[in-house]
């Protein structure tokens, strides 16, 4: 008599606790990067924008604005010149830089088929507020001298970028100057007196960001200043007239209601803005290599085609 084998029923993770592990994941890389010694942490961002910001697909370039440096990443094929995107990398206003930030600059190239242009400014805490305002319009001056007309530009940033970008527009705005096209965010770092409820309420979830981290980087970036001041927390400032913006956040990071926060205030300033939370995910998840992340800069892509028509 034959003997059938018995059949094993394998029991798939539920996508929750696949998200869980995921997270995990990403708490002990990232805890790997982050370092008490700035020095080190810079060179580890470095380091993880090197390999994956890496593609035959694209072309970097690197220049000189200035005293400042910065980097254009193309695509090497036929692609749109007219318009182009002003890239503010994250990093807390202390770390980060433009080949950290090509986990990001480089899939934006890829998805919108445009130029991206991002640039190293100068760090905390040698360099405290207002100095990355001020490299930030270094950077749209150059592109300005350049050719490109101010609403042939869209900003985007993620984190302190997110932060940086909308600054660079409140000063933008202060000067009577003509505004961007556009603003993208993906999870904006927008008020450091760390007021949303998220703060809190996510502490325990955000494998990225946690509340020291936060109060370290302020204190680099903003000793003795008012952190109302909106050129240091955009959202204490007035965004009446403020071009179309779009908003990305994951909904297990401590910053999730420095997004929801911000886009309250540009509905009631009338602002087109729109907001996107993703379930499941955390701090600047597009930097991963998941299929969510392609998806969230899709998104990106259609927001700037939708605006560009």
């Amino acid at each position: 008599m034959a003997i059938r084998p018995k059949k094993i029923r394998v029991t798939k993770p539920s996508p929750e606790a696949v998200n869980l592990s995921m997270m995990g994941l990403i708490r002990k890389v990232h805890g790997m990067i982050d370092n008490p010694d700035i020095e080190k942490h810079r060179h580890s961002q470095d380091q993880v924008g090197a390999l994956l910001g890496n593609s035959k697909e694209l072309s970097v370039r690197n220049v000189k604005i200035k005293d400042m440096d910065g980097e254009w990443v193309s695509v090497n094929r036929a692609h749109m010149k007219k318009y182009v995107i002003l890239y503010c990398h994250g990093g807390g206003y202390s770390t980060g830089s433009s080949l950290y930030a090509r986990t990001l600059t480089t899939k934006l190239a890829e998805s919108t088929s445009m130029d991206v242009l991002s640039f190293d400014y100068r760090l905390a805490p040698e360099h405290p507020y207002p100095a990355a305002t001020e490299d930030a319009m270094k950077a749209w001056d150059y592109l300005m001298l350049l050719g490109y007309g101010a609403r042939d530009v869209i900003i985007a940033g993620d984190s302190a970028g997110g932060n940086l970008a909308l600054s660079l527009v409140l000063k933008l705005k202060e000067q009577e100057r003509i505004l961007p096209r556009g603003l993208v965010l993906m999870s904006p770092w927008t008020d450091l007196t760390s007021s949303g409820k998220t703060h809190e309420t996510k502490a325990e979830m955000d494998p990225v960001l946690d509340a020291e981290y936060l109060r370290r980087m302020i204190v680099n970036y903003a000793p003795d200043e008012n952190l109302e001041n909106p050129f240091i927390s955009p959202l204490f400032g007035d965004f009446t007239g403020f071009p179309p913006t779009y908003i990305q956040a994951g909904d297990n990071e401590i910053l999730l209601a420095d997004a929801t926060m911000l886009h309250k205030k540009m509905v009631q300033a009338n602002v087109s803005v729109k907001i996107d939370v993703f379930k499941g995910m955390w701090h600047v998840f597009q930097m991963s290599p998941l299929k969510i992340a392609h998806e969230a800069m899709e998104r990106n892509a259609e927001f700037i085609f939708d605006i560009c028509r």
